[in-house]
């Protein structure tokens, strides 16, 4: 019998107001003076704030499970964030990354 898990994705816009924010900069550093805003928001959720960000959205499940990020993607204009229970595929078919979907589609 499979066993059903939690897969959550999340996308982040770069060019918008939330991407900016001030507060992402938990410490401020030499190396993190150096960063761009995309390269602060990307370690920011690497640190764990994107919980604090968005806790509509990356509480635990109702199960009482926690979701870890496993993989942060780039594109041209979002982070693609990749939550879940442990590292597995993500469902093409359902992606928010139209990166990712797009190629599902064309082979339909």
């Amino acid at each position: 019998m499979k066993t059903q898990s939690t897969q959550q994705e999340i996308l982040l816009i770069t060019d918008s107001h939330f991407a900016s924010r001030q507060w992402i900069d938990r410490e401020d550093t030499p190396q993190s003076k150096n960063l761009t805003e995309r390269e602060k928001l990307e370690d920011a959720c690497w640190n764990g704030l994107i919980r604090s960000m968005l806790p509509e959205i990356c509480g635990t499940e109702e199960n009482g499970k926690f979701l870890a990020l496993w993989q942060i993607r780039e594109a041209n204009a979002f982070l693609d964030l990749e939550l879940g229970e442990y590292p597995q595929p993500i469902d093409k078919e359902h992606s928010l990354n139209p990166y990712i979907f797009i190629d599902q589609l064309l082979l339909n």
